[in-house]
């Protein structure tokens, strides 16, 4: 799942805690990278709780959850996947590269040789 905002794909994470933060935007789970997190406003864009107004929230399985103060509620999608979850000033996507990094990847946790 890439950034929202720019459109940058995560990479194979190091050990420890990821850099990147989910939120919910339209009720859908979204990735912030952590280049965009160094806007002042980058939480602007999520949903916030109903109760407390956090953007520590999850999407999951038909439901919003606020990771800081328990409340939930149902999830409402009028759309599967709102065009507007990647910004258009973040350009079309380019995915010529994403089947080699797939193969490299899938090599990596299989441990074979280079993908070739």
């Amino acid at each position: 799942m890439p950034c929202f905002r720019c459109g940058a794909r995560q990479t194979d994470p190091v050990r420890g805690a990821s850099p990147w933060r989910r939120g919910v935007r339209a009720d859908h789970q979204v990735l912030v990278c952590p280049c965009c997190q160094t806007a002042h406003d980058w939480a602007d864009d999520l949903d916030s709780c109903a109760a407390c107004g956090s953007v520590a929230l999850v999407c999951r399985l038909g439901e919003v959850e606020c990771r800081d103060c328990g409340h939930t509620r149902e999830a409402v999608r009028d759309d599967p996947r709102p065009a507007d979850l990647v910004p258009s000033s973040a350009g079309p996507r380019d995915d010529r590269g994403l089947s080699e990094e797939v193969a490299a990847a899938l090599s990596r946790v299989l441990r074979r040789g280079p993908a070739g």
